[in-house]
């Protein structure tokens, strides 16, 4: 932000904005082409604002914490910092680039980035579901629901019982989506069970690796809730599947996967999303409010599937619909949006953009849950009751 907006997002005078710096409550950075005007981190302003805002209204500012607001607990894994994002410390793009889906989820449970899992102690091996082979997340939740019955160690909450666990989960959730043979990667395990080769495995790594987790968004809340409450491993994912599935979260990508398939023969692509938008439906897949300037993770993810996939005419279709779409909302993809796209170009069943979606926050929802049990404290907020006035109050003329 220049100063003269940054001060206005403040509501003070310039010469107070250079105080706050000289303070180190604000950073200053020189301005683009070296050029005398100095830049203000957006970040630093709207953390700033919301503690004088929350001096002056702290009833305002709680009602607004979970709606995108001020943090509302501490957490060492993940930070969204401007528009990049970091796994303990280590950038996610360069991890999807370079590291494999298991040393990012040791690097995410444990701090270490080692692709050395522990030897298996044996697959948990649900009884059958019933559910539609294509529906992945209700099957996953019908496994989990039954695995602690013959895992004998889910319910051991120490630190490395959880990680010994959670790689057991993983386990059985690519189970659920794709027959895994020993010594397969995860990413190898899915690649496999949907009939891909050549570079789709590398797609299919980093897009776990980019979903792994995304600070304390709905699941992942609801992960450290039900950790909080003392429920087993479990129990945290199935609650991060039940909200990962709605339509307002993981759900989107399996909006931006029918919009793909409808419009794939359109030739006419930004007239087709305008008429949508006439006829007041939102174009889903664009825009993040994290990512004022695009999702990283989209960029990576669409860059990646250039590479790979430079001929395929999916890709060419993907891209011109991404175009269109930026052009009418302003608003570059998002993640959702390439893991519909990463879906198309690798020609994968229905449904597989939010398979991917939910395996690997699976690793985020896990280790927030482990985060969680050393804490050892339930979360437990208070509400603000806003309903009918209790009517057994002793009245003014009875006293």
């Amino acid at each position: 932000m220049s100063a003269a907006e940054a001060a206005r997002a403040l509501g003070v005078t310039r010469a107070t904005l250079y105080a706050y710096v000289s303070r180190g409550l604000i950073r200053s950075e020189p301005g683009p082409n070296s050029s005398r005007a100095r830049r203000y981190p957006r970040d630093d302003v709207e953390r700033l604002r919301l503690r004088a805002e929350e001096r002056r209204d702290p009833d305002k500012v709680a009602a607004h914490a979970l709606q995108w607001g001020v943090p509302v607990l501490e957490s060492s894994i993940t930070l969204i910092a401007g528009d990049a994002l970091y796994y303990r410390g280590r950038n996610v793009v360069s991890l999807a680039r370079e590291a494999s889906v298991e040393a990012v989820a040791s690097l995410i449970w444990t701090g270490r980035l080692d692709a050395a899992r522990p030897p298996r102690t044996g697959h948990v091996v649900p009884l059958g579901s019933r559910a539609p082979r294509g529906a992945f997340v209700s099957r996953a939740q019908a496994a989990l629901a039954l695995a602690p019955a013959i895992d004998a160690h889910a319910y051991d909450l120490r630190p490395e019982a959880v990680v010994r666990t959670a790689w057991r989960i993983l386990d059985l959730l690519v189970g659920v989506a794709a027959p895994r043979g020993r010594g397969d990667s995860i990413d190898a395990a899915l690649a496999r069970g949907w009939r891909v080769h050549g570079g789709a495995q590398d797609v299919i790594r980093a897009a776990l690796i980019l979903l792994a987790d995304h600070e304390l968004n709905v699941s992942a809340f609801t992960a450290r809730c039900i950790a909080s409450a003392g429920s087993q491993p479990y129990a945290v994912v199935g609650g991060g599947l039940a909200a990962i599935e709605g339509i307002k979260h993981g759900g989107s990508t399996a909006r931006v996967e029918s919009l793909l398939a409808a419009l794939r023969r359109t030739r006419l692509l930004r007239s087709a999303l305008g008429e949508r938008l006439r006829q007041g439906l939102r174009i889903e897949g664009f825009g993040h409010p994290l990512y004022p300037s695009g999702d990283p993770r989209a960029a990576a993810l669409l860059a990646l599937l250039g590479e790979r996939f430079h001929r395929s005419p999916e890709l060419r279709f993907v891209r011109e619909l991404a175009r269109a779409g930026t052009s009418l909302t302003g608003d570059a993809p998002n993640v959702d949006f390439a893991l519909a796209a990463a879906s198309r170009v690798l020609g994968l069943p229905m449904g597989s953009g939010l398979t991917l979606f939910a395996i690997g926050r699976t690793i985020g929802w896990l280790g927030h849950a482990i985060e969680q049990y050393a804490l050892d404290q339930i979360i437990r907020p208070r509400a603000r009751y806003v309903g009918v006035a209790p009517n057994d109050r002793p009245s003014r003329a009875s006293t």
